[in-house]
């Protein structure tokens, strides 16, 4: 184990997060490579009273896996990774993310459910739900978790499974990081065609925003459960493949990921692709291919929010397009997405998830430059949630949000599952050394 300081030359590359708005400055980061490691840390963090967090791929957007004057356990050289195609399953290491994940599954025509960003840590999006573009085909990351080994607050390693410490993996779907510091997962795959019918597509927002978002509702109302898409409003990148007509104009964007032949996508996608998109690059391509056409860029900063809906009608979809249309930095995205399909399928009280059978997500993503745009940018997500309000259920994805209070922690559970998950952090943590996050306080 390594325990960097700020006397350290890698000290401020080692406490860099993906959001560029969190600037903290840990006074520890012990760069652990295996339990021994881990436990040895948390009892440094104990003697000398440090709070905790954890740091695997830095992707929380609220700064969850860092700390002012704390100890970080910093797990990314964590990264083994063991494939088995014969009976399709993966074992990772707490530090690995969903890009190498990817990388290996594919290796052998398999996938699950990732991160739609390749730089995202399998660990903290895993034990937050894990919504991805194939939630729809084989339900969320941790729908597919076969086990989990943790090193708890005092030290001890414990795995969790449907026959070990079952109240323990329960929580461990969705529950996020309160249990315990991940070292290893266990994942089933599924087989996937070497090519996907995917990519991106986009038309000038003024004169087709409405059109093609009432067309995309409607196609996925009843689209099969192969079919992931999100609609998305985002402005025109100076990239060679985007119109010079369509550079830095606002655009109607629609992310699209069929898990099954490129035909067959084609086809489901059909109606949306008849409006002729001026930007197409869906068709056929391997998994791996769309999952780094998606990967945001270090540098920014960020500030999400979310929340869920049972029904996207013509005046919700309305407010969705005039908060897209209203955004502050042309960085900004802002998303819906459709649930359903396996995600729906997994029975109430089966995982902490509330709400789970809502059928669509919206998610407002703020991104921009300078610091002194934070202000406009963040009162930017928060009117987009004032004015969705009426639309939506009270549910929310907290891997989409930043640090919204405990009634939206509450709330992602539903009172009976987070009481549940109480009980379980306070067999586990009664402490609540892992306080750095969505946190459930212990019962």
């Amino acid at each position: 184990m390594r325990m960097l300081t700020q006397t350290d030359a890698e000290y401020d590359e080692a406490r860099n997060l993906f959001n560029q708005a969190i600037d903290k400055h840990p006074a520890v980061i012990a760069q652990c490579a295996d339990a021994a490691d881990i436990a040895d840390a948390l009892t440094h963090a104990g003697e000398k009273g440090y709070d905790v967090a954890v740091r695997a791929g830095g992707h929380s957007v609220s700064g969850l896996s860092t700390n002012n004057g704390g100890l970080v356990i910093d797990v990314r050289s964590m990264n083994d990774i063991e494939v088995d195609p014969g009976n399709r399953t993966i074992r990772v290491g707490g530090g690995v993310t969903w890009g190498e994940f990817d990388a290996a599954a594919a290796a052998h025509g398999l996938a699950v459910t990732g991160g739609r960003a390749t730089s995202t840590g399998v660990a903290g999006y895993t034990l937050g739900g894990g919504d991805g573009w194939l939630s729809r085909a084989f339900g969320l990351a941790c729908d597919n978790l076969l086990s989990v080994t943790l090193v708890t607050a005092d030290g001890r390693r414990v795995r969790a499974s449907e026959s070990e410490n079952p109240e323990l993996f329960w929580a461990l779907h969705g529950g996020g990081g309160n249990f315990g510091i991940a070292i290893e997962f266990e994942f089933k795959l599924y087989p996937l065609p070497k090519n996907i019918y995917a990519g991106l597509a986009a038309w000038p927002f003024d004169e087709y925003a409405t059109d093609v978002a009432r067309t995309w509702r409607d196609l996925m109302e009843n689209a099969p459960d192969e079919l992931g898409t999100a609609a998305a409003i985002i402005s025109g990148p100076p990239e060679d493949f985007v119109p010079p007509e369509m550079v830095g104009r606002p655009l109607m964007g629609l992310a699209v990921c069929y898990a099954g032949s490129p035909d067959e996508g084609a086809d489901a996608m059909k109606p949306l692709m008849d409006l002729a998109p001026p930007l197409n690059l869906v068709g056929p391509m391997p998994y791996t291919e769309f999952q780094i056409m998606l990967t945001d860029p270090p540098g920014f900063h960020h500030y999400w929010s979310a929340d869920y809906h049972d029904e996207l009608g013509d005046d919700a979809l309305q407010v969705f397009l005039d908060g897209g249309s209203r955004r502050v930095s042309p960085l900004t995205q802002q998303f819906a997405i459709r649930w359903g399909g396996a995600v729906d399928r997994v029975p109430e009280g089966d995982t902490p998830m509330a709400k789970r059978s809502s059928a669509w997500v919206t998610h407002p993503f703020a991104v921009w430059e300078q610091p002194e745009e934070a202000d406009a940018n963040i009162e930017w997500v928060r009117q987009f949630r004032r004015d969705m309000a009426p639309h939506s259920n009270g549910g929310v994805y907290l891997n989409f949000i930043g640090a919204e209070g405990q009634d939206r922690v509450r709330a992602a559970y539903g009172d009976a599952n987070y009481r549940r998950l109480a009980a379980v952090k306070g067999e586990y943590d009664p402490q609540n050394t892992f306080r750095g996050n969505q946190n459930i306080q212990p019962a």
